[in-house]
């Protein structure tokens, strides 16, 4: 299985996130071709503010492979991470991320800000920006013309 694959898996973890009237977001940590961590945005529905999909991913994946450090894992992203997602992958040593949109708002992977290649960081994350990105920005688009 393809980054192809996983990033329409990821939409699909995206669509979850709508039943609880939250933004469709999704996140897969994928290890071995296996899922090991899923989450979709659950801000509203756990009155959370650090309940993003992506730190779902990485909490479920830490526990899944028993340690803070994701070593081997790829991180599939709809939406571009803010700083605060960014900064939990820096600090779980996270190798890859591959992402669909970008987020011109708040995106930190290399939009508005670049967490992950920071040079004064310990780590940095191979990031791979735009895969199925128009489907993604779609949903998102979807979602907020329903608001208005």
């Amino acid at each position: 299985m393809d980054d192809l694959y996983w990033m329409r898996q990821t939409l699909l973890e995206a669509e979850k996130a709508l039943a609880s009237g939250d933004v469709p977001i999704g996140a897969l940590a994928v290890r071995g071709g296996q899922i090991i961590g899923r989450g979709c945005n659950r801000r509203e529905a756990d009155h959370d503010p650090t309940a993003h999909a992506e730190m779902l991913a990485i909490r479920a994946a830490a526990h899944a492979v028993g340690h803070w450090r994701l070593d081997g894992v790829t991180l599939y992203c709809t939406l571009e991470p803010c700083a605060m997602c960014a900064g939990a992958m820096v600090l779980a040593r996270l190798p890859r991320l591959v992402y669909a949109t970008i987020d011109p708002k708040a995106g930190a992977a290399g939009s508005v800000l670049d967490i992950l290649r920071h040079p004064r960081l310990n780590h940095r994350v191979d990031v791979q920006a735009g895969l199925l990105a128009d489907e993604a920005a779609a949903q998102l688009q979807a979602f907020f013309k329903k608001l208005r």
